[in-house]
């Protein structure tokens, strides 16, 4: 900087700066009261510290000894007269200084005022401040060798003066500016918007700052730079607009940053929306074009895409890898229909760049080719189809990004530059290698999360029934759909079984919560329930030993978090549970907080049962109760999950409307009817696990059905065997006439010889013939093996032998044993 000069003081008694104009402390203000003789009353500190004058050498002695000139004296007694008048008086008085020296201060005297009963003044002063002018051609070595551009526009909007860097900036010479305007010079800048920008500056006055755009400029004319320009009027002495002048940053590393940042942000945002590999590798490929390439290509290793979704380890893989197999995943371009491209989706590919090798996708680092030639012998030797590509379609840049994730190669992504002019760049590799990464991460997830569904999903059918007969009670149908893929396979399930006396038990439930631990938990209620109707268990009690079955395994689970991926925490079940009896065509229903089943009678008519609804499963401690109800023949009973009536828009009442409008459609066989209600009722993806079992009854024919009471007289016997061996002669079946006769003996034996009256034989025919004897004693038989010497203990080892199978069930009247025999 030039020396600077000092500004001359104002004459004595003209009015000072404006003390807003003056840069001051304000703790170097001095204060002190002066009375109507000119003596000091009062000295402060701060006038010490300014004039270095301690108190007791100033206070009661005359202020005239501060004061440097002896005109001085003549007007301080003008001020004091001034300030007798009411108003208080401020300006530069010259004082002097303790060490000799003379000081001027900017000085204020207030009005007078009275202490007791002398008139006084109070004044207070603090030290003017040097000031500083900046000599004329350190402003012009400024202004013109300023690191920002810099340009002053006349009304017109044409150049009158511009800077050093403005020229450098733009690439065109000064003498070619001036005169002329924007839009003429410089068009890839968007002239019209900043010429529009800076009229409305010349009409209102107002600045614009900080205005930032993309333009092209002759001095770089391959490469796009981004600018921060600011305008402000330029004012005449009188106020008036004279031209407008504007400033222009270059804030293309801050605009990259900025633009790098937010499309990593980005690509966070969109791309890994669902948990779909080939979807997601696709939206990796949609994302970059065309904000980034031209053309990219996404290419997974096989096993990734394969149903196991099992991906090759980095610590497996070795530093020898010398072959991978890729499939393309993700194709995307500017050109409609991807020309460029040699390969569609699901194709095998070689896309990794030559020379590079299988090693890259294990070791490597990304692969920048800014200049791309795909004539050379490598490219036409190795990919001959593919570099015939690049050349026809003009691509002259290529990057090149192994796509790894948790120690595991997935594949690569390869970005190209065709449309685009500029080259990639190694700023270009960083964001590249950014949205690759969160993409990988994307990709592994998802791949993680299908290895796992498929899991869950075999896991889950092989514990759901393959095959359903409900025999000779009813015709049943199924229909089961897995939750979509953002909430996992859940733990619905239903079975038909098969009871004794042509019964049937239909059951199903749904299992809180989701995978494998609910597969799982599903899997142990489900053989629980078989086991629980074999021993033909009522409904209401079977639920309470399922209640106690899931208090028992969440009580094994262990009370800290277990990092075992296959842990089955146990946290409650819904079920319901029916037997139906085509006989008497009762059915007996019992439910554990599970929505109820709903009826259709042979006329088409639809109603959901009111059943008590119990609590559900694992909470302990309360009763559940069962309800019988008559079905004709020909009615449908559907069981379902609360995933169907929930699916479409969580209300369960609309749910049951519609599920009660699908069920009604008349014409449809039952297998039809089934899937047509999940359809109707489903989305796409359902949030939740929907399984829907139907059940169309039968009634079994009096032809089909014979009982007999019998005495409670052994006598009886040799009667009721003849009786029975008649019915079978009548039903065409002599060949069961022999083994009929020993059951039937060894059964209504044992009820004469242990049981109570009544006792009843009933014969049945269906699909095996079934022989059953009750009586009102609940005390069930015991099949033991009787020795050598025994005389009796043998009856029920035949009838075990002679049967296909037989048991004991109990009823509310005692007990009835049962024996089943295959018809030949």
């Amino acid at each position: 900087m030039s020396s600077a000069r000092r500004q001359s003081s104002p004459r004595p008694g003209a009015p000072p700066p404006a003390r807003s104009e003056v840069p001051l402390d304000a703790s170097n203000d001095a204060t002190a009261v002066v009375d109507a003789a000119g003596n000091v009353v009062a000295w402060t500190r701060g006038a010490e510290e300014i004039l270095g004058y301690p108190s007791a050498e100033v206070v009661g002695r005359t202020a005239a000894l501060l004061l440097t000139d002896p005109g001085d004296r003549v007007r301080a007694v003008a001020v004091a007269e001034h300030c007798r008048a009411g108003a208080g008086w401020s300006g530069v008085v010259p004082v002097r200084h303790r060490d000799g020296r003379r000081v001027e201060l900017n000085l204020r005297v207030s009005t007078s005022f009275r202490i007791g009963g002398d008139e006084c003044f109070l004044l207070s002063a603090w030290e003017q401040r040097t000031q500083w002018a900046m000599g004329q051609s350190v402003l012009d070595g400024f202004l013109t060798r300023s690191p920002v551009g810099m340009a002053v526009m006349d009304m017109d909007l044409r150049y009158s003066w511009i800077n050093d860097t403005l020229e450098r900036f733009g690439g065109v010479p000064r003498e070619q500016r001036l005169g002329r305007r924007l839009s003429e010079l410089l068009p890839g800048l968007q002239a019209d918007i900043l010429e529009d920008l800076m009229r409305k500056v010349l009409q209102t006055g107002v600045p614009v700052t900080d205005y930032e755009y993309l333009g092209w400029s002759w001095a770089d004319p391959h490469r796009q730079h981004a600018y921060s320009t600011s305008f402000f009027p330029l004012v005449d002495v009188d106020g008036g607009v004279t031209g407008v002048c504007y400033i222009v940053l270059d804030v293309t590393d801050r605009w990259n940053a900025r633009e790098l940042l937010a499309m990593v942000n980005d690509a966070g945002a969109v791309v890994g929306s669902t948990l779909d590999v080939t979807r997601t590798a696709q939206e990796l490929a949609d994302f970059a074009v065309p904000r980034f390439a031209d053309f990219v290509t996404v290419d997974l290793l096989e096993p990734i895409l394969s149903e196991e979704g099992h991906g090759t380890w980095l610590t497996d893989a070795g530093p020898a890898v010398t072959r991978v197999t890729m499939r393309r995943a993700g194709l995307s371009s500017v050109r409609e229909g991807c020309p460029e491209a040699v390969a569609r989706i699901g194709d095998r590919v070689d896309s990794l760049p030559p020379p590079h090798g299988p090693d890259l996708l294990v070791n490597g680092e990304p692969v920048l080719i800014q200049v791309l030639d795909a004539s050379t012998p490598q490219w036409v030797t190795r990919q001959p189809a593919r570099a015939a590509s690049i050349r026809e379609y003009g691509m002259h840049s290529l990057i090149s990004v192994p796509m790894r994730a948790r120690d595991t190669v997935l594949g690569v992504t390869t970005f190209f530059r065709s449309l685009n002019p500029v080259s990639f760049k190694a700023d270009d590799v960083l964001l590249a290698r950014e949205v690759v990464a969160r993409a990988a991460v994307c990709v592994d997830n998802a791949r993680r999360y299908t290895r796992e569904h498929n899991a869950t999903v075999t896991l889950q059918r092989s514990l759901l029934p393959h095959t359903l007969a409900g025999g000779a009670a009813v015709d049943v149908a199924s229909v089961y759909l897995p939750a979509g893929a953002g909430d996992g396979v859940g733990g619905d399930w239903f079975d038909v079984i098969p009871l004794s006396g042509a019964r049937v038990g239909l059951v199903v439930g749904d299992v809180v919560g989701h995978g494998i631990s609910a597969a799982a938990t599903m899997g142990r209620l489900r053989t629980a329930v078989q086991t629980l109707a074999d021993m033909d268990v009522p409904p209401d009690e079977l639920l309470a030993h399922l209640d106690d079955l899931v208090l028992r395994l969440s009580d094994e689970e262990p009370l800290n978090d277990s990092p075992d991926p296959f842990r089955t925490t146990v946290v409650g079940a819904t079920c319901l549970y029916a037997v139906y009896d085509p006989v008497t065509r009762r059915c007996t229903l019992a439910r554990a907080g599970h929505p109820p089943p709903v009826v259709v009678s042979p006329e088409g008519h639809v109603r959901f049962l009111e059943l008590p609804a119990g609590p559900p499963l694992g909470l302990g401690g309360l009763p559940f109760e069962s309800t019988e109800i008559e079905l004709a023949e020909g009615s449908l009973l559907g069981l379902y999950t609360d995933g169907l009536i929930e699916a479409a828009d969580q209300d369960i009442d609309l749910g049951m409307s519609r599920l009660a409008h699908a069920l009604a459609q008349p014409g449809l066989s039952l297998t039809a009817l089934c899937t047509a209600a999940v359809e109707r009722l489903t989305a796409a993806a359902q949030p939740d696990d929907v399984a829907l079992l139907l059940a169309r009854t039968r009634a079994m024919s009096a032809d089909h059905v014979v009982s007999w009471n019998v005495a409670s007289d052994p006598a009886a016997v040799a009667g009721i065997r003849n009786l029975a061996t008649r019915q079978l002669e009548e039903w065409g079946l002599d060949e069961l006439v022999m083994t009929t006769e020993l059951i039937v003996s060894e059964l209504v034996t044992n009820a004469v010889r242990y049981g109570t009256g009544p006792i009843r034989l009933r014969l049945m025919r269906q699909s095996r013939l079934i022989v059953e004897v009750a009586d009102a004693n609940s005390t069930s038989p015991r099949l033991r093996h009787a020795r050598t010497t025994d005389e009796g203990g043998r009856g029920l080892f035949l009838v075990a032998q002679l049967a296909h199978r037989w048991g004991t069930r109990h009823t509310p009247e005692g007990k009835i044993i049962w024996a089943e025999q295959e018809l030949m």
